[in-house]
């Protein structure tokens, strides 16, 4: 591409699936500007998504929610306020010809219009005034499209040629060492190993723990499988309890990984069955096939991207709501075992 852009700063904070989903853009960006300075501002909580990334030149990492529960716990204020400056600076120190806000909320915002940039652009539907901090005008957004996909239009906004890209996860050695350790060490082998990741941060995304846990007996029973749990250190108790409600016996890497050596870990399994939550993104853009539980979210926004995957939802009209809260949880609770079960199988017998 001639003419583009010779500097260029991402403006995308959070969350892990939305950091996921942007990796495409970033590699459609760097095919087209193979000489062009390409830098990603992101919160600490995804940063390691990104980490390490070839077709990025450096990363800045905001530690927003650490420094906000330090400040107002009353301890540390001044070195608090020293790593702010200190972040602030590092990032004014740049002067980019090209700022993509791609998150679209004030906490972008602000950080954009902090940021030094000739252009400064982002979408239309950005939330909390976040685009008065914009030099241009918002590109439109399709929110009917899923968010991979929407967040390529910016290359086509820039007139970028959608190029193939892959959207995986970089990895290292040490992250694959550790992890074939703990395969190893847990006799993990064969053909089905499923991991199972039954957490999400919307009360109103989960499912049952004791469905999860007669899921994946069925699963080690009929159909030979060996089941791993994955989670964050504070799903640990929750899937303890999953796995001791059941009858056979699996393993629980709640809180045992980063996201690197997660993200290893789900390109070694045969399949995911999960949640609407990072993870799931995580597995998908590795190359694992997801079986994903959906209810009051939209699957074709935010649901595991590309071939192979299957969504598994409640048959309610009220799906999807988008809210956080619910007094039935019917589209969830409408998901039985036997349909998560069957999809399964099907996935098995249709390989």
């Amino acid at each position: 591409m001639k003419d583009g852009p010779s500097s260029i700063l991402i403006v995308k904070l959070s969350a892990i699936g939305d950091v996921v989903h942007t990796i495409p853009l970033l590699e459609v960006l760097r095919q087209n500007l193979p000489h062009a300075r390409i830098d990603w501002l992101v919160e600490e909580e995804a940063s390691q998504i990104i980490e390490g990334h070839e077709a990025l030149d450096h990363i800045f990492v905001s530690r927003r929610k650490s420094w906000q529960r330090r400040f107002f716990r009353g301890e540390e204020k001044g070195v608090v306020l020293k790593e702010v400056r200190r972040f602030l600076k590092e990032l004014r120190s740049c002067r980019y010809e090209l700022v993509i806000d791609l998150q679209g909320l004030f906490k972008s915002g602000i950080l954009t219009g902090v940021s030094k940039g000739k252009r400064k652009i982002g979408f239309t539907g950005s939330r909390e005034g976040s685009s008065i901090f914009l030099t241009e005008r918002p590109y439109v957004f399709d929110y009917d499209r899923h968010a991979l996909d929407r967040y390529l239009t910016v290359a086509e906004y820039l007139n970028c040629t959608n190029n193939s890209w892959r959207g995986a996860i970089p990895v290292w050695d040490s992250h694959q060492i550790r992890m074939d350790k703990i395969i190893g060490e847990e006799l993990l082998q064969g053909e089905r190993l499923i991991a199972i990741n039954p957490m999400a941060r919307w009360k109103t995304k989960l499912w049952k723990p004791d469905r999860f846990a007669v899921v994946a007996d069925r699963l080690q029973r009929e159909l030979s499988c060996q089941i791993i749990f994955t989670g964050s250190r504070e799903d640990r108790s929750t899937l303890d309890r999953i796995v001791g409600m059941m009858e056979g016996h699996a393993i629980n890497l709640a809180g045992r990984t980063n996201l690197k050596e997660l993200a290893y870990l789900y390109s070694k399994c045969r399949l995911m069955i999960s949640t609407d939550t990072g993870p799931m993104h995580i597995a998908a853009a590795m190359g694992c096939p997801v079986v994903a539980l959906f209810g009051p979210t939209a699957p074709w926004r935010t649901g595991p991207y590309g071939d192979g995957h299957r969504v598994v939802m409640g048959d309610v009209d009220c799906s999807p709501c988008f809210k956080k809260r619910c007094n039935h949880l019917s589209c969830m609770n409408n998901i039985t075992v036997e349909k998560v079960f069957d999809t399964v199988k099907d996935f098995f017998l249709g390989c």
